[in-house]
């Protein structure tokens, strides 16, 4: 209820309809998660502005406004508390404004973080995540279209990982988390994969079950042209999310009534079961876990995923190699290449696919942090489908703190095509956001703006 109360403070502070109060620049939140006692400080840590990758998309290409939306994990200047915060990068003018404080979460919990959409008249949508039940969530509406300065609120519930992907002539597909085990009427406890789907945003189909197995699962998502795919994991027991294993995939051409897999089998619903016919690879049998880090499609359509293996959750090298493997489908069949190594399981980036021209960007090098959480951005490349996979160039080099969390942009311009931020992994510390574009050049948004709009500092030259 506090959280409610704050929220709807800032909507009327100056009375609905005002515009929402604006920050002096962007600072993202600095989150750890379970301690491991031991010299790598923390299961993962660090600058989680853009986190997790379960929530997408956190930043949208307009090109009838010609700028790219998006939104964050900000911070209260001075301690770590979750401020949602929504700006855009203006391509004519590159530059950007000082950022919207949309609401202050009242938690440290970067799992909140939010997401975004835009509707087919231009309204920018933010749904609020919680992480499980103890906070409500919310979906925003912006009351302009093209415009972060007021909002509206339009529901108070309760949802988790959130991914609401709007496809034009049909609505909303909203893919979620609701935790089991919370009422009394729950016989299991975990996370389960449920989906709803609206043609305005404003009424919603009922939460419809799409899986619940074992103890749950994480999902990744991605539209291509009418149809939304998802790829998962299963979180077994004992250990649950960190045992987390398998890779399963099924996609949807009609807003979630039916689903399907890669080769058209129809899935039915909801899954319950470890072996079914979304299942890509049985990893649990071969004593892996998985780490899902993103979902993309061919020229043709056909799903392309990238994701991490390694022999166990504590962070370290004991739990080595940790390869970054791809599995597409090539119409005929799942194959599987990998891409290479990096040292920490939550070494999250970006899959982008261009034609023949397929590459990756994430926190593959060694970061002034070893061992902790993302580190020095790299740029992977493949000529042929994904089956072989070549290291071409550094982004970033000599960096303060690790790099996390790159994040890939629906409908990606050239000029802002990865977003994320960076933090130290081992102690708490300032956070700071940064683009890049495809040419490699990075930027740092601004973090005290001494004017309403300002250009984005480019930090490093590039090299190819």
């Amino acid at each position: 209820m506090k959280t409610l109360v704050y929220c709807l403070s800032l909507l009327t502070a100056s009375g609905w309809g005002q515009p929402l109060p604006k920050d002096e620049g962007y600072r993202g939140i600095w989150y750890y998660n379970q301690p491991s006692k031991d010299e790598f400080k923390y299961k993962y840590s660090g600058g989680f502005a853009t986190y997790p990758q379960q929530h997408a998309p956190i930043a949208i290409y307009s090109k009838e406004a010609n700028k790219t939306f998006f939104c964050y994990g900000g911070t209260v200047k001075g301690r770590q508390e979750l401020l949602h915060m929504v700006s855009y990068y203006d391509h004519a003018a590159g530059k950007v404004p000082r950022p919207t404080i949309l609401l202050n979460k009242q938690t440290e919990d970067a799992h909140d973080n939010p997401t975004i959409s835009i509707d087919s008249a231009g309204h920018i949508w933010i749904f609020s995540s919680s992480h499980g039940t103890v906070r409500p969530s919310f979906i925003h509406r912006s009351r302009k279209p093209y415009s972060v300065d007021e909002f509206e609120l339009v529901s108070t519930t309760n949802f988790s990982y959130t991914q609401p992907w709007y496809f034009p002539g049909g609505g909303f597909l909203f893919l979620h988390t609701r935790y089991r085990g919370t009422t009394a009427r729950d016989t299991r406890s975990g996370r389960a994969l449920f989906s709803s789907a609206s043609a305005d945003g404003l009424q919603w189909t009922p939460p419809r079950e799409v899986a619940f197995i074992h103890l749950g699962s994480y999902q990744i998502s991605w539209p291509w042209k009418n149809k939304l795919g998802t790829a998962f994991d299963v979180h077994p027991p004992p250990l649950g999310l960190n045992e987390r294993t398998n890779l399963y995939y099924m996609e949807t051409a009609d807003l979630g009534r039916t689903w399907k897999t890669a080769d058209g089998r129809s899935v039915e619903l909801p899954l319950a079961e470890e072996t079914n016919a979304a299942l890509v690879r049985d990893y649990h049998s071969e004593k892996l876990l998985v780490y899902l880090k993103d979902l993309n499609y061919d020229a043709e359509g056909r799903p392309v995923i990238v994701y991490l293996t390694s022999r166990g959750y504590e962070p370290g090298p004991k739990n080595g190699p940790r390869i970054l493997m791809v599995a597409r489908w090539t119409g005929k069949q799942w194959r599987y290449s990998k891409m290479g190594e990096t040292d920490h399981n939550y070494d999250h980036g970006s899959l982008y696919i261009e034609g023949a021209r397929w590459r990756f960007i994430g926190p593959t090098g060694a970061g002034p942090q070893p061992y902790g959480t993302g580190g020095e951005l790299e740029e992977w490349v493949s000529s042929d489908n994904g089956a072989t996979w070549k290291r071409t160039r550094a982004l970033t080099a000599g960096s303060r703190f690790n790099h996390t969390y790159v994040r890939r942009p629906l409908n990606a311009h050239p000029d802002f095509y990865a977003l994320w931020a960076d933090g130290d992994a081992f102690a708490e510390s300032e956070s700071r956001l940064y683009f890049a574009n495809r040419k490699g050049e990075v930027f740092r948004l601004p973090a005290v703006m001494k004017a309403d709009y300002e250009r984005p500092e480019r930090v490093r030259a590039r090299k190819e």
